[in-house]
């Protein structure tokens, strides 16, 4: 296909120092910042893995009811700050 193309100066910069680089033409520069933008050439990625590691829970701390308890200690703090008022 042939098409007119409008690039910025920062990017002509980039496309020029590129095929001077690698000894391409203007047309196959751009063709493969194309392919490489648009995701034609996939790069191999690091599989990513996650490491757990021991949160330090003691074992008499039962993490289920940490809403309930949050929400009793928030209870009883309203409530001393209330007798305060007194």
């Amino acid at each position: 296909m042939r098409t007119t193309v409008t690039l910025d100066s920062d990017l002509e910069v980039k496309l020029r120092a590129r095929m001077r680089e690698r000894g391409l033409s203007f047309k196959a520069a751009l063709n493969e910042a194309l392919r490489i933008g648009l995701g034609a050439t996939r790069q191999s990625r690091r599989r990513f893995t996650v490491r757990p590691s021991p949160l330090g829970i003691r074992p008499d701390v039962d993490i289920d009811k940490a809403l309930a308890l949050a929400a009793e200690m928030e209870d009883a703090e309203i409530l001393r700050k209330l007798d305060l008022r007194k």
